[in-house]
């Protein structure tokens, strides 16, 4: 039985990283007022929450910006124009995604950039190109995280040759990621034992970024907090792609840290996350997010259901077991 000292003492090495802007990005293309992301970024500072992901470093010439807001390419003076010199103990971080970025040039020396965190996002099967973005990203002065999707899908074997080889780069921490909100807590202690090894074995920390899809995105990250992780992702009324992740407000009323501050969370939540609401963004727990996570299927089924405004949900099922 996990001891609940793990769960309840206060443990300085926890850090909350608030990922609203770039998984909630993907529910909206981005569209975020500057007005939102201000006050995001000061509720963040008032809540304590120790990193801020601005949204994705994503490459212009992949991706057409006349279709997407600011935050899915995250530029160094669009992020400087909401804050500053930031002289405040939150920390930026964007993510970059392997194949999808321009990473040598978008991604400038940390002396120049706003930016303190580049994660950097793979699948199993790019983790090469991934080690050569890790390498880029420390060398250039940043803190590095490596977050390996869709592991809910991958054999153990390659999950662990995975971590020895991202163990031998300068990445800073390894992050669990449950793509497709499809595992249990029983799964992510399984997991965090396997990162754990190869944490120790090249003295790296760990991450969590669990999806809401079977409504565990909670309870797994708070499972993963008594395995030992210690950098939690969340977002503000678990705004994300599909079902969400874990919510901010929720996180930062169970953790015991005195520096984290859920009220601000709270007024945030009721001031801008239900006004997002009832503008008609759309995210969150729905019966079409749940039969993905059940069948461990990418959500883009379910994101095309919702996209469709479809309520046959017995259909639905039966056209997602016939592909499982």
């Amino acid at each position: 039985m996990k001891e609940l000292l793990n769960l309840m003492e206060y443990r300085p090495s926890v850090k909350v990283i608030d990922a609203t802007l770039r998984d909630g990005g993907l529910v909206n293309d981005f569209y975020f007022t500057d007005e939102f992301v201000k006050a995001l970024y000061e509720t963040n500072i008032k809540a304590g929450v120790d990193y801020m992901e601005f949204g994705y470093k994503a490459s212009t010439e992949m991706f057409d910006e006349n279709k997407f807001g600011k935050w899915k390419f995250s530029k160094d003076d669009d992020i400087r124009a909401i804050v500053g010199d930031n002289n405040t103990n939150l920390k930026i971080s964007v993510m970059a995604d392997v194949g999808r970025c321009d990473y040598k040039n978008d991604i400038i020396n940390k002396a120049d950039s706003p930016i303190d965190v580049v994660r950097v996002a793979t699948y199993l099967n790019t983790i090469p190109a991934a080690v050569d973005m890790i390498e880029d990203a420390a060398k250039k002065g940043y803190e590095v995280c490596c977050n390996i999707m869709a592991i809910s899908n991958g054999q153990e074997s390659d999950l662990r040759a995975a971590l020895d080889i991202l163990g031998k780069t300068p990445v800073d921490v390894f992050y669990i990621v449950d793509s497709y909100g499809s595992l249990y807590p029983e799964q992510i202690e399984r997991l965090a034992g396997i990162y754990s090894e190869f944490a120790a074995k090249y003295g790296k920390k760990l991450g969590i970024h669990a999806h809401n899809n079977q409504q565990l995105a909670f309870a797994n990250t708070i499972e993963a907090v008594g395995d030992g992780v210690d950098w939690l992702d969340a977002t503000y009324s678990s705004m994300g792609r599909g079902a969400g992740n874990c919510a901010m407000e929720l996180l930062l009323g169970f953790l015991k840290n005195p520096k984290y501050k859920p009220y601000y969370a709270i007024q945030f939540v009721e001031q801008y996350m239900n006004k997002l609401k009832a503008e008609g963004v759309v995210w969150g727990y729905d019966l079409q997010y749940m039969m993905t996570g059940q069948l461990n299927q990418h959500p883009r089924t379910a994101i095309q259901f919702t996209k469709e405004k479809r309520t046959d949900y017995s259909e639905f099922y039966k056209e997602v077991v016939a592909q499982d």
